[in-house]
């Protein structure tokens, strides 16, 4: 049961874009067409689940029993940078078009805040599911938050995608053309999210 509700609470009641508001630059900047932002959703799905897996055993073998957690966020910056250039690598060598169209952006991955706000608030918050007291999350329940985390980022992104190539050929006055009726839509998608803070 605790999985169900850190899957339903991290994809839809706190949605990382919608709700906590991390990650916006990609957001508004790869939405422009949903297979772009497909792609920038799949590396960043598979950077923040790998990156939330390796800071939460580093914070836990080596950090935390070292004394060392005042080095927490540069070691999980350090941690996130490699594995964005092993993604890099990897999406030039298996995709070169998608690497082409994501351009400057998949380097951008590494200053996401999403991804580092991911790892740290794993290793840093107590969470309480059904009534149950508050505890730190296991390894199991780490990977499965950052999973749905990274789902829920890849949701939004897709949906925000989708409403912005509709609304490209749809007509809108001068004054909201381009980033404002943009932002009006991530605002109409925020509150529609909102719907969902009852269930958990």
């Amino acid at each position: 049961m605790e999985y169900f509700l850190i899957i339903v609470s991290a994809i839809f009641v706190n949605n990382i874009l919608l709700a906590q508001f991390l990650g916006i630059c990609p957001f508004l900047g790869v939405s422009n067409k949903l297979s772009t932002a497909t792609g920038m959703s799949g590396a960043v799905c598979f950077v923040i689940t790998l990156a939330t897996v390796v800071t939460y055993l580093l914070n836990r073998y080596l950090l935390v029993p070292f004394g060392l957690e005042f080095l927490q966020t540069i070691s999980f910056i350090l941690v996130i940078a490699a594995l964005v250039q092993m993604v890099e690598i990897v999406l030039k060598k298996i995709s070169p078009s998608l690497y082409q169209a994501l351009g400057i952006f998949l380097p951008l991955i590494t200053t996401n805040c999403a991804v580092l706000g991911v790892a740290i608030t794993v290793v840093s918050k107590d969470f309480a599911f059904g009534g149950s007291a508050p505890h730190l999350l296991n390894l199991g329940q780490a990977t499965v938050y950052a999973v749905a985390t990274s789902l829920g980022y890849g949701l939004a992104m897709c949906l925000f995608a989708g409403l912005r190539e509709h609304l490209a050929g749809c007509e809108v006055p001068k004054a909201f053309k381009g980033l404002p009726i943009a932002l009006i839509t991530v605002g109409i998608m925020a509150m529609a999210f909102l719907g969902f803070s009852g269930i958990v």
